[in-house]
This record gives C-alpha cells, structure tokens and sequence, in this order.
C-alpha cells in the first residue's frame, strides 16, 4: 500500500533472506526483495529501504505514490528502530495497527460509516413504508379487476360506434345510399306515369308530381355523378 524511502552516506550488507523470511508474514519474494535492506538506527548508520506494503495490495493497488504520501510515510517511519520495523513484518497486528492508524485510511473508514449508516437508514424507511406499499398494490388491483374493465368495457363501446359511424359516412356508403335514392325516385316516377296511363291520375296533377320527381332525380344523379368522379380521380 505504501512504500519509504530514505538514503546514508554508508552502506551495509544486506541480511541473508532466511534471517527475515522465517519471521516474516510476507513471501520470501517481498522480504527478500533487491531494493530492501536495513534501516538506520540511531546505533548504526546504515542505510536501507523497507517495503511494507502487503502482497495482497500490491496487485489490487496502483503502484503510483504521491509525493506527499511518500513524504507522510517517512516521517511515520524513519524514528522506528529495526525491531519495529521488523515487527512490523512479521507481526500482521502491529502491521494492521500501524495501517489504521494513517490518516487516509482514517478517512476510509469515516467515509465508509457513513455509507453504512445511510444505507441501514434509507433500508430501514423502506421497510417501514412496506405497509403502504401493499396498500397501494391493493387498491392497483381493485381499481384493474373493478373500475379500469368498467372504462375498457365503454372505451369499446365508443370504439364501436366510431366505426360504425365512420362506415356510415364513408364516401362508398354516401355513393350507395345516393344511388339506392335515385333508384327509389325512378320507381315513383314509373308508378306515377302507369297511374297516367290506367287513368287512375288526370294529365295536370301528373305533370306537377312528375317533374318534381324528374328534377329530383336528375339533381342527384349529378351529385352521385361528381362524388364518383372525385372519388376515383
């Protein structure tokens, strides 16, 4: 997770790897790592660099490290002894104690409270509106198997009557409800000339029915004429 660096003016020999590695929590690979020797102590002026990042951490965390971190890190480390260090090694507790006690794990773990809290509070107001919400789907249910087929039962009514009024006006009934007209004005136009000859009707009374008949007939049959014209064209 973190990495120090300090540097002497003198440099020691470094310690062979079973010396470390049989004490160490670490893998042989991380103690015994090329860049890793031993620190300074205020007996001895040697120089070193210990690596005290876990091995977990170090595939799962960016290998990158601030300036600033870099810096927070000497300054926590450089007044420990070797044994310390050591310890700090071999020792996962005083390695955990050592991890909590940075500030931007500090930080982590605030931040990660508050999450929980917020989450248990949100999920326990979820909880308590769960009453209301069985309400709610009741009554989504009674209103679909009542009130909603009602409405769907009339929104098909009015569909239906739509349709019938629309092939009512359609311009193919207009024409037919037009031609059975002029057949129907044609017909009683025929009734009225045979009443003319059976002389069941005198000529002035079948003048009069018969051109009115006559007019009407030939007034629609220009209207059924242009409408069909229209129509096709």
């Amino acid at each position: 997770m973190f990495k120090s660096f300090w540097g002497s003016q003198e440099q020691q020999p470094q310690p062979r790897p079973q010396d470390i590695s049989g004490q160490s929590w670490y893998p042989p690979s991380v103690v015994t790592s090329p860049g890793s020797s031993r620190p300074s102590t205020p007996s001895s002026s040697t120089s070193s660099s210990f690596s005290l990042q876990r091995p977990s951490d170090r595939s799962q965390s960016p290998s990158h490290v601030s300036p600033a971190e870099a810096a927070g890190m000497i300054v926590l480390l450089k007044d420990k002894s070797i044994d310390e260090l050591r310890k700090l090694l071999s020792d996962k507790d005083a390695y955990n104690q050592l991890l909590l006690s940075l500030d931007q794990v500090k930080i982590q773990n605030n931040l990660r409270d508050e999450l929980r809290k917020e989450t248990l509070q949100l999920a326990r107001e979820n909880l308590e509106k769960e009453p209301q919400i069985v309400e709610l789907r009741n009554q989504c249910r009674i209103i679909r198997t009542t009130e909603l087929a009602a409405a769907q039962e009339k929104l098909n009514e009015l569909e239906r009557q739509k349709e019938e009024i629309l092939k009512f006006y359609s311009p193919a009934c207009l024409l037919h409800r037009l031609q059975e007209t002029m057949n129907k004005t044609e017909e009683e136009s025929e009734t009225l000339h045979r009443q003319l000859l059976d002389r069941e009707m005198d000529l002035g009374a079948f003048v009069q029915k018969y051109k009115r008949l006559r007019t009407t007939y030939h007034r629609r049959a220009l209207t059924h004429l242009a409408a069909k014209t229209s129509s096709t064209g």
